[in-house]
């Protein structure tokens, strides 16, 4: 028989009694179930939060076996939303999940973001034509949005608030073709790069082609640090920046990064940044 305070009464000391109840009463929305967001819902399904809005419209493949939660043999070809919506059940089956397996676009965002306390983007790397306006309808329901990128062996985090710098005011995607957006998103996520330090095999990594390579651990830390940050933002615990902070953490050099931009794609430092990504993988922009 389940019983919701036994199952989660070792998170109290860490969280009091109290706060353990205000987590079961909230509703956080994970967009994507890939390589980060599937992690994203163990550690919210761990943490105890009582409802989720899940989406995504892909399925599980064999190329999905070494970073993402849910990919698996037993898996393969099962849409990606419901086997994290069962795995979600089988931890709190008092959970209210609501499914969205067709994906997200401007007919269904408002529908998705209804009654959400907190979103946590974790859409595809390359996906940035949609980012813009999800980012912006989150933004006009006072809905704080909580990003985590998988990068190297370690992962990055930014966090945007209501009533902070906007997501079109730090990464500047407005006007800007695919390739443009994708060198954006990733010096906005990861301002000093540190992982461009042990890349072994760069010619692997294609913008063009959307691709770029990801380890299991990286989304492992990458789940932490999005999880750990909706815990304190539900919490109301403080000690969150928003834009243009961000924080990286990089196990392999062991090492941890906060870089403030003020002005977000704007800075000079970004800029300096964006050309050593295209100069490093060779990116041409003509």
């Amino acid at each position: 028989m389940f019983d919701y305070d036994e199952a989660f009464s070792r998170n109290l000391g860490w969280l009091t009694p109290q706060e353990q109840q205000r987590l079961r009463g909230a509703r956080v929305a994970v967009a994507g179930m890939g390589g980060v967001g599937g992690v994203h819902v163990q550690g919210l399904a761990r943490l105890g939060v009582g409802a989720l809005n899940l989406t995504d419209f892909d399925s599980f493949e064999v190329a999905n076996f070494n970073r993402q939660a849910g990919a698996a043999m037993s898996t393969i070809g099962q849409p990606k939303v419901e086997v994290m919506r069962s795995f979600a059940l089988d931890v709190n089956p008092e959970t209210d999940v609501r499914v969205f397996p067709n994906g997200l676009d401007e007919h269904n965002l408002s529908d998705y973001l209804d009654g959400v306390d907190l979103l946590i983007d974790a859409i595809d790397f390359f996906a940035n034509g949609l980012r813009p306006a999800l980012y912006c309808a989150a933004r006009e329901r006072g809905i704080p949005v909580v990003c985590s990128a998988p990068l190297g062996a370690g992962a990055s985090l930014i966090c945007f608030k209501s009533d902070g710098m906007s997501f079109d005011d730090y990464f500047g995607f407005a006007g800007c073709d695919d390739l443009t957006m994708a060198v954006r998103f990733m010096v906005g996520m990861s301002p000093r790069l540190p992982q461009r330090h042990y890349l072994a095999y760069p010619e692997i990594v294609d913008f063009v082609k959307r691709r770029v390579p990801s380890l299991g651990m990286a989304c492992q830390f990458a789940a932490g640090m999005a999880v750990t940050a909706t815990m304190k933002l539900l919490l109301q615990r403080g000690g969150v920046k928003g834009a243009p902070h961000t924080e990286q953490f990089d196990a392999y050099l062991g090492r941890h990064y906060r870089c403030w931009r003020p002005g977000g794609y704007r800075n000079p430092l970004q800029k300096l940044a964006e050309g050593i990504v295209v100069s490093r993988l060779k990116i041409d922009r003509a």
